[in-house]
């Protein structure tokens, strides 16, 4: 594959709808297969080698799930059942040079997932992009999904490139992490424009990836409020990180009555909690000094109430 990729320092990023569900936009979706609560579902049809059925098997899927489908054909024969079932198709790692399939899944118009290879350069990656481009579909996603090292279990996931990616190709950029679950958070915290899962990921994986994405999403991506469905969404995200770090909060204060002469509220230290005000007025300089005295009050009282309830914490951080 040597089709040049043309440089640019001025790519426009777009963002890629799959279904009803948004690639490179404010929140970040999972990506797993059917029943486990992901916002995307994601099939293979390469396990079975042809010998299935694909009208068979991608009308079973639907029947599992109303979420959007992404498919992997076995061949371009598998397109015409993949274009009646599917919201957006996959070309795996393995063969994301092969030119024709490349240009034949672009030429269905649904939009297009390309893993990275596990031996390929940037420059074969965004080639790709291109074949799938010149079979008519501007709608790309980009999979990193690792490389493999000698001696190694897994691929090693390259989380510098998902920016770079999508700045040298202006494409949203997901992050396999089937292989490696636990790195969910390191991979929306790297800029990750949604979490690939694997398509017999448990429920339980999907949840945690969900709650790293929740978690660390308003701190790595802040989005304009361009609607009132957006600004809503991303405040839910905000009072999601909030209510888990109070919570940590109250856990940490407990531990420091624990330590003190006197605790509870008769052991405030007005000289401290001034100290915290004015740490935070540099991190939120539209709020006044009194206003967030105000905040930290109630939050410390609340702290206080719980310690001396014995509530136990739930540790989530």
């Amino acid at each position: 594959m040597s089709t040049p990729v043309e440089e640019s320092s001025s790519v426009e990023h777009r963002s890629v709808r799959i279904g009803t569900q948004v690639i490179g936009g404010p929140s970040l979706p999972v990506i797993a297969g059917p029943r486990r609560g992901a916002e995307l579902v994601q099939i293979t049809l390469r396990r079975h080698h042809g010998t299935v059925d694909a009208v068979e098997a991608l009308r079973d899927v639907r029947d599992l799930s109303a979420a959007p489908l992404l498919v992997e054909p076995f061949s371009a024969a598998d397109l015409p059942a993949a274009c009646e079932y599917a919201d957006g198709l996959v070309v795996g790692g393995e063969w994301m040079q092969d030119f024709r399939l490349l240009t034949a899944v672009g030429s269905t118009g649904l939009p297009v997932v390309i893993h990275r290879g596990a031996h390929c350069t940037v420059d074969e990656w965004l080639s790709a992009v291109e074949y799938v481009r010149a079979g008519g579909s501007e709608d790309v996603v980009l999979a990193e999904g690792g490389s493999r090292r000698y001696g190694a279990v897994r691929p090693a996931l390259d989380l510098a490139l998902v920016r770079e990616m999508r700045e040298l190709s202006g494409r949203p950029v997901v992050v396999d992490v089937s292989g490696t679950p636990w790195l969910a958070g390191a991979a929306a915290a790297a800029g990750a424009d949604g979490l690939w899962l694997a398509e017999d990921a448990t429920s339980s994986e999907v949840d945690a990836a969900r709650e790293a994405t929740t978690l660390l999403t308003p701190i790595v991506r802040q989005v304009r409020g361009d609607s009132l469905g957006v600004c809503r969404e991303a405040i839910d995200r905000v009072d999601a990180v909030l209510a888990s770090l109070l919570e940590y909060r109250i856990g940490l204060a407990g531990e420091v009555q624990r330590h003190k002469p006197v605790s509870g509220h008769a052991g405030r230290d007005t000289s401290r909690e001034a100290e915290i005000v004015r740490g935070m007025a540099a991190r939120a300089p539209s709020l006044t000094r009194m206003q967030l005295a105000v905040i930290m009050d109630a939050v410390i009282t609340a702290g206080l109430d719980a310690a001396e309830a014995a509530t136990p914490p739930v540790w989530r951080l």
